[in-house]
């Protein structure tokens, strides 16, 4: 088998095409997910069991079982039980945003625990109502907190993402895979569509670490 790697430029347009989707479906699906976490995260916090202990099953539910089955399960069972139809963008848009809320609840969990007590006392001794509590107090130093998880998260979320394609949505992966099937070269296009995930994920996942050791030293406390 003869090599042919230029053979890729060809195809250059298309594959940036799956790539924006494929972020568009991964920052959209991250900022839903996680803004979901934290809820999901304090209800998980609450002493009230009716409220804990349903969060507690949902996260353990998401987090035991594969992305893939959370996919089809949505894609394909979801209209049938609920008896409502839906595009096949949403359901997978709606997929991602569960399983991300679910592993960002754990994130934002272990950075509620970190708050000092002297916080919430502190909110207490002014009076502030539960609402603003949450939104200026708790929440801020929880998102300081759980940056570095919650960047890893969104890693983790991109290349996972590659899921999709399996559902027909037209991601870096699923384009990918059309074109190495209907070019015979598989070898090269599905080698690019590695190196596309790797150049987009590698500077993240250096960002983590930049973030921990610069910006928290600085600013938690």
């Amino acid at each position: 088998m003869n090599l042919d790697f230029t053979v890729v430029f060809s195809y250059w347009q298309a594959l940036l095409q799956g790539l924006a989707l494929t972020l568009v479906f991964t920052v959209g699906c991250a900022i839903m997910g996680s803004l979901c976490g934290f809820l999901l995260s304090l209800l998980r916090a609450s002493r009230r069991r009716w409220l804990s202990v349903p969060a507690g099953l949902y996260v353990e539910l998401f987090r035991g079982t594969p992305l893939l089955i959370q996919l089809f399960w949505v894609f394909f069972c979801f209209p049938v039980v609920f008896g409502i139809d839906i595009a096949p963008y949403v359901s997978v848009l709606l997929a991602l945003t569960l399983y991300m809320t679910a592993i960002t609840s754990e994130t934002f969990r272990g950075a509620l625990k970190s708050i000092p007590g002297e916080q919430h006392d502190a909110c207490v001794a002014l009076g502030l109502a539960s609402w603003n509590k949450t939104v200026f107090v708790v929440f801020p130093q929880a998102l300081l907190r759980g940056i570095p998880p919650l960047l890893s998260n969104v890693v983790s979320l991109f290349k996972e993402s590659a899921l999709i394609s399996s559902v027909g949505i037209a991601d870096l992966m699923f384009v990918g895979q059309n074109i190495s099937n209907s070019t015979a070269r598989p070898v090269e296009f599905l080698s690019a569509v590695a190196v596309i995930y790797f150049l987009v994920a590698f500077p993240l996942t250096r960002l983590v670490g930049v973030v921990e050791t610069r910006m928290l030293r600085r600013y938690a406390y």
